[in-house]
C-alpha cells in the first residue's frame, strides 16, 4: 500500500521507479538468504506504476550449487503487471581470492557535499522529500554529476529499510541526477534499470556518480558507478526515452 512518499515527477497519480524495484529487490534477497549475495538486479517497467495496493510475486527460475537465478512481478488490484524483474544471486567465500583494488577518485563525502533538492518535483510529500540527496561533484543540469542519497522514510512501514533496498530505492534516480534535457519541456522517462553489484553495499548512504548521453531521435542511456561511504560497489544503467513534455 503505498503513501505519497512514493509519489514521482511525472504524475500525481503515478510512483517513482525505485520504490516498487526496492520492494521486489527485497523479495529476492529473502528468497536469496544469508548464504548468497545479489550480484544483479534488472527490472523492466512494464506500465506506470499507479499509488495504489500493489501486490509482489517472486519465483525460483533456477537454484545451482554457486548461482541462483530469480523472477518477479509487480502486479495491480485488478492483476495488470506494471513491473517485471529478475535476479542473479552467487554464492560466496570470504576471502577466497585476491584481487586487485580498483582505482577511482572518490566523491566527496557526505558531509562535505551540498544539500540538494530536485527542482522538477513540487509539493510537500513525494519522493523528492522522501530521500535527501546532496550533491558531490558536478551541477545538476550540467553534465555528469555525482550525488549521495539516503532514504528519510522506510521502504515498508515498521522496517528498517536494509542498505540493498536503500540503494535500489536511490539508483533508479541516476537518470534525474544526470539531466540533459530541460526537465519542464522534456520528460526523460526509462523503461529499465539494470544494477550489477560486486559488493552489497553498508549504510544508509549511496552514490551515484552518473552521467547520461542522448540522441535527437529520443534514445538515452544513463550509466552510473555506485558508491557507499566504504568505495565502489558496483554500475546501474537505465534505457531512457527523451520526450517532449
Amino acid at each position: 500500500m503505498p503513501s505519497s512518499s512514493a509519489r514521482g515527477p511525472w504524475s500525481d497519480r503515478h510512483q517513482h521507479g525505485g520504490p516498487p524495484a526496492a520492494l521486489l529487490a527485497r523479495a529476492f534477497a529473502r528468497e536469496a538468504g544469508a548464504a548468497s549475495q545479489i550480484a544483479r538486479l534488472t527490472f523492466d517497467f512494464l506500465r506506470p506504476v499507479p499509488l495504489a495496493p500493489l501486490t509482489v510475486t517472486t519465483r525460483v527460475v533456477r537454484v545451482g550449487a554457486k548461482v541462483q537465478r530469480f523472477a518477479g512481478t509487480i502486479h495491480t488490484e485488478d492483476g495488470t503487471a506494471v513491473m517485471e524483474a529478475t535476479c542473479l544471486a552467487m554464492r560466496t567465500t570470504p576471502d577466497s581470492v585476491t584481487v586487485p583494488i580498483e582505482l577511482h577518485e572518490p566523491p566527496l563525502p557526505v558531509a562535505h557535499s551540498a544539500p540538494f533538492e530536485l527542482p522538477f518535483m513540487s509539493g510537500d510529500e513525494g519522493y523528492h522529500r522522501a530521500m535527501e540527496w546532496r550533491i558531490a561533484r558536478g551541477q545538476w543540469s550540467h553534465g555528469p554529476v555525482s550525488a549521495w542519497l539516503r532514504p528519510r522514510v522506510p521502504l515498508v512501514a515498521g522496517e528498517t529499510t536494509t542498505p540493498l533496498e536503500g540503494l535500489v530505492i536511490a539508483a533508479d534516480s541516476a537518470s534525474g541526477v544526470a539531466v540533459i534535457v530541460d526537465p519542464m519541456h522534456t520528460s526523460f522517462v526509462n523503461g529499465d534499470l539494470t544494477i550489477a553489484l560486486h559488493r552489497l553495499p553498508a549504510g544508509e548512504w549511496v552514490c551515484l556518480d552518473a552521467a547520461t548521453r542522448g540522441e535527437p531521435n529520443g534514445p538515452a542511456v544513463t550509466h552510473a558507478r555506485l558508491w557507499d561511504t566504504g568505495g565502489p560497489i558496483g554500475r546501474s544503467l537505465q534505457t531512457l526515452l527523451l520526450e517532449p513534455r
